[in-house]
């Protein structure tokens, strides 16, 4: 197939235009995640065919382990001195011991009917798990962790309450206190042994997949070895390579892992790669640069920014933290947001994941109803975002190729000659004049009615602002 503007192989490279290619696309890389990010387990399991139908094939849990109990166990996502009821979202990823089961969540059995309402639907469970480090208040541990472990002193690293103030040395990254976090001896047999049987418990539930938090906190092979320990065999235990005393990890081969290894300097991606999918966060600053400017000229979108192949990259517009910790992306809307996502998802590889924000959030006030449990706001079912979702699914195997108006404002993003989404990023209305694939016709998008006309190798119309379009061949 050539190219309507330099008559280059679709496979070979366009020279008219900035593009990315993708070919060879190995099976998955049409599947999507929806993070329900601080729904209750109970809210999930009552949402699950809506999500099915907008096309995710995943939905990822907010951590369900044993937590701390924090301001007396009020559920508000994050509470503010006055505020009559109290509560801060990220107690759930302060663990007390590693059972199934908390009281911002659900319990045991909610967690099992979510995971039998996702298999009436065909959704797949991801469950976020965090092995690397307890409440900050050590104390709260419960008995049954110390005493798994043969003391409370055996549970953490020999530094592990020491603060890390260099996260680009290794010992101090993988073994020292994080963000006021004791750091566990995920490295010690015995907790291992125990940790595994918490996992083991969310498989045998129902959970086919677990996004690892802080995973780059966590030891390779080649990273330095805790004085406690004898070597870091973490990760070969938790994908399944390597048994720990006699028990190993349920259903390897039908699991999806992936790891949040934020990018920075001396961080050992491709060490981390061989292990798992991780989550492409350099990426998703540069797409919220180019969302918050309007224009693709204000970063480089054909640039993973990972060493990792796309193929194994979990990406995103924004991220629980991301929205949370420093309301980094808290501040684009939820229409600059959509145009990010379709753009993500249209793509050829990686697998999106697409964070529900708080309901009744605003640019104003980022917490919304501000309850832990409430289902987020309608934009994980906008008709956009599932019209993306489905021309994902649509065009699974097809490659890609990245087509930018000189102005920066609109990207097109071609599958084969099937179809093509468009996105236009700037806040005003643009005039399509971009070269395509697409067979000469008129081609209708399915959200808006628009109409777009593709003629000897161009195609044109009019995008609406901050406005996305999907046609089909």
């Amino acid at each position: 197939m050539a190219c309507a503007v330099c008559g280059a192989s679709i496979l070979g490279g366009c020279q008219g235009q900035k593009e990315s290619v993708a070919a060879d696309i190995p099976q998955g890389q049409d599947e999507i995640i929806l993070h329900a990010w601080s729904w209750a387990l109970d809210t999930i399991a009552s949402n699950m065919k809506q999500i099915a139908d907008a096309g995710y094939n995943y939905v990822q849990t907010s951590p369900v382990n044993t937590c701390f109990v924090g301001e007396d166990g009020g559920r508000a996502l994050f509470s503010q001195p006055d505020d009559s009821v109290k509560g801060k979202w990220y107690y759930y990823y302060q663990p007390t011991d590693w059972k199934i089961g908390n009281y911002m969540l659900g319990d045991r059995d909610d967690f099992k009917a979510m995971c039998d309402s996702a298999r009436k639907y065909g959704v797949r469970v991801i469950v976020d798990v965090l092995p690397n480090h307890t409440a900050v208040d050590h104390t709260a541990v419960l008995p049954d962790l110390d005493a798994a472990v043969g003391g409370h002193e055996n549970l953490y690293h020999a530094n592990g309450f020491t603060d890390c103030v260099d996260y680009n040395d290794r010992l101090q990254c993988t073994t020292y206190k994080m963000g006021g976090l004791p750091d566990v001896n995920t490295e010690n047999p015995d907790f291992q042994h125990y940790y595994m049987q918490y996992v083991n418990d969310l498989i045998a539930l129902g959970a086919r997949g677990f996004r690892y938090d802080t995973a780059k906190h966590i030891g390779l092979p080649s990273d330095p070895v805790d004085p406690k320990s004898e070597r870091n065999n973490f990760w070969d235990v938790a994908t399944g390579r390597e048994a720990v005393k006699g028990l190993s990890l349920s259903m390897p081969d039908s699991l999806y892992i992936y790891g949040e290894v934020l990018q920075d300097r001396n961080v050992k991606e491709k060490e981390y790669a061989e292990y798992m999918d991780l989550v492409a966060s350099n990426y998703g600053g540069v797409l919220r640069n180019v969302i918050a400017a309007g224009s693709t000229k204000a970063d480089d979108l054909t640039n993973w920014q990972h060493p990792a192949d796309p193929t194994q990259l979990v990406t995103w517009v924004e991220s629980h933290d991301t929205y949370c910790n420093e309301h980094a992306s808290a501040g684009l809307t939820d229409d600059q947001i959509r145009t990010g996502w379709v753009f993500l998802a249209s793509r050829a590889t990686g697998r999106p994941l697409f964070y529900s924000r708080p309901a009744g959030s605003t640019r104003e006030n980022y917490w919304g109803t501000n309850r832990i449990g409430n289902r987020g706001n309608d934009e994980f079912y906008h008709p956009q975002v599932v019209a993306a979702n489905k021309f994902r699914h649509a065009m699974a195997g097809q490659p890609e190729n990245l087509v930018f108006a000189e102005n920066g404002a609109v990207v097109e993003v071609e599958r084969g000659d099937k179809g093509v989404s468009l996105i236009n990023f700037s806040n005003a209305d643009q005039a399509l004049d971009l070269a395509t694939f697409l067979p000469d016709g008129t081609y209708t998008d399915a959200v808006s009615g628009s109409t777009f006309e593709a003629k000897n190798g161009k195609l044109t119309g009019t995008l609406a602002p901050l406005t996305t379009y999907i046609l089909y061949r």
